[in-house]
């Protein structure tokens, strides 16, 4: 487990989010179309997930086109330019091709070639929080100077057997990011992260063919080895069992609770999940639960690393943001693996 900023003084060093971004494929995919393959209709699938839609891409759009959209979007909401970037971490588990990585294919389209560290993380559905950390530690650790921009980004559309009901219906295509840089105040910005995971689950969700240990060949294909698998129970249970508590205890080692927040945007795992977590949060709660919890499951499903950062582009361009208020990020997944932050806005 790694925590940053939650014990002792507020670095002197501040880094909060500057902009952000997003975008999704225009190509709408409504449960009906994705269910008939997978023998489900429209009223199951809502039911089950509280889902009506998702997008995916198109056949010519990769992982770093979505990304660098979300990209441009963040920096122009930032009033950065590519060039004045330090970092650009991609967050995803979809990338173009193994090599080299999507961040550097971003960088080059972006136009920060020139010096600009670019890397991929893979952290699943936890990816950007994992990416987020990373980058804000990094800036903190260099006076704060320059800035960062940190996408998540998946086109889980490609690696979903459409047979597979636990799955297909499930995973929107998107891309959603952040730029990072010099914050105004110590109490302003990223003010705490935690990462953790959980490898002896780490079977729950997983793609088991086309790495090192199992190369793609036309036996593996046939067995379908290159698709996404998951185990929806023990997920939930996982999600049941290690998010809230985990969420009550971050806040703890600030003196906060639930009640302390305005915003929560969670990983966009699962409608009829997140129900039941923001009802788990609201338990014994010492003075009335006021926070706005996020969502956009309904339109785009779990767009995987995107989730996290499309959700609080729409909530940062709603307006309803305001100087001051506490947001908490929550993401969680493959792995298994659990990260948070807590966003002085």
């Amino acid at each position: 487990m790694i925590t940053t900023g939650m014990h002792g003084a507020q670095s002197a060093v501040s880094v909060g989010v500057l902009g952000t971004g997003s975008y999704v494929p225009s190509h709408i995919v409504s449960n009906d179309e994705v269910g008939a393959p997978a023998g489900v209709d429209h009223d199951w699938i809502f039911g089950k997930t509280g889902i009506r839609n998702r997008r995916w891409a198109k056949p010519d759009e990769a992982t770093s086109d979505l990304a660098v959209i979300a990209g441009r979007a963040a920096l122009e909401s930032a009033g950065i330019r590519a060039d004045q970037l330090s970092l650009i971490v991609v967050a995803t588990s979809t990338p173009d091709q193994p090599q080299p990585p999507t961040a550097a294919v971003v960088a080059g389209e972006l136009g920060a070639d020139h010096g600009t560290a670019a890397f991929d993380v893979n952290g699943v559905c936890t990816g950007f929080l994992f990416a987020l950390t990373t980058a804000q530690t990094m800036l903190a650790a260099t006076a704060g100077e320059g800035y960062a921009l940190v996408i998540g980004a998946d086109v889980y559309s490609r690696i979903l057997n459409p047979e597979d009901r636990r799955t297909t219906i499930l995973f929107g295509d998107g891309a959603g990011a952040v730029v990072l840089g010099p914050s105004a105040g110590q109490e302003r910005g990223v003010l705490a992260n935690r990462l953790a995971s959980y490898a002896a689950d780490r079977h729950l969700i997983e793609v088991p063919g086309g790495g090192s240990r199992i190369p793609t060949t036309p036996d593996t294909l046939a067995a379908g080895l290159q698709y996404f698998t998951m185990n929806g129970r023990g997920v939930r249970d996982f999600v049941a069992d290690n998010v809230p508590p985990a969420i009550r205890a971050f806040l703890a080692e600030r003196d906060l609770t639930p009640a302390d927040l305005a915003h929560f945007v969670p990983h966009q795992a699962n409608g009829r999940m997140l129900e039941t977590l923001s009802a788990e949060l609201a338990v014994g709660a010492d003075r009335p639960l006021a926070l706005t919890t996020w969502t956009t499951y309904e339109e785009y499903g779990n767009t995987g690393s995107a989730s996290v950062p499309i959700t609080l582009d729409r909530a940062a361009r709603s307006g309803r943001l305001t100087a001051g208020d506490l947001v908490l990020l929550a993401g969680f997944g493959g792995g298994m693996a659990l990260g948070l932050s807590l966003i002085r806005w």
